[in-house]
């Protein structure tokens, strides 16, 4: 079997896309902000997509081109944390209506901070954390609930005004749903990566 091979261009095409997904935060930060225009949280919805497809893409042809950088394994788990955190916290800002959501998402960015805490802490002694499969149906979750509270609409008349608003609605709810099976993946996968580094610490003393 072949090993990937490494490469020390910053401009390999999986690390071009990082730092789209990168460049594109600001820009859905200030749409979502930009609560004048009318079709905003569309906008960014599809720029968030567009940015979770370059995640998608970027691993996939690492792979398929057999290419792997340090800056690219350097950069990709940041891009995604930053996405993520960032996105999440505009949306408690701008859109979100109770508590609940506020702690679904301050657990899920709590999370993300410990496990790189426990990455870093790892790397000082050359040993790996890798990514389970649990946690990558945690990042998925995580994707789908942010999608859909960007593109619903929380503020909706209870009454629905027309079809749209009782579809953007149920989006929205869609999009709590997620977020919270989303918590329980995160604090799961938290918990079981903070086993492998305890039983290492463990090892050490």
């Amino acid at each position: 079997m072949k090993k990937n091979k490494k490469i020390n261009t910053l401009w390999a095409i999986p690390n071009i896309l990082t730092y789209i997904r990168i460049l594109i935060i600001p820009a859905i930060f200030c749409v979502l902000y930009s609560k004048k225009e009318i079709y905003s949280n569309y906008v960014a919805c599809f720029l968030f997509g567009f940015a979770s497809l370059t995640d998608y893409f970027d691993g996939y042809l690492s792979r398929k081109m057999k290419l792997t950088s340090e800056i690219g394994r350097f950069l990709d788990p940041i891009a995604d944390k930053l996405l993520v955190a960032t996105v999440l916290i505009v949306l408690v800002q701008t859109k979100f209506v109770g508590i609940m959501e506020t702690i679904l998402a301050s657990v899920i960015i709590c999370r993300e901070i410990f496990v790189s805490g426990l990455r870093e802490y790892l790397g000082n002694f050359h040993t790996k954390m890798p990514v389970s499969k649990l946690a990558k149906w945690k990042t998925t979750a995580q994707l789908f609930a942010i999608s859909f509270l960007i593109f619903g609409n929380p503020h909706t008349n209870k009454f629905y005004n027309d079809f749209w608003d009782y579809f953007t609605f149920n989006v929205y709810v869609a999009g709590i749903c997620f977020l919270f099976i989303a918590s329980i993946l995160t604090i799961w996968t938290g918990k079981q990566y903070m086993t492998i580094a305890f039983k290492y610490m463990q090892e050490k003393n």
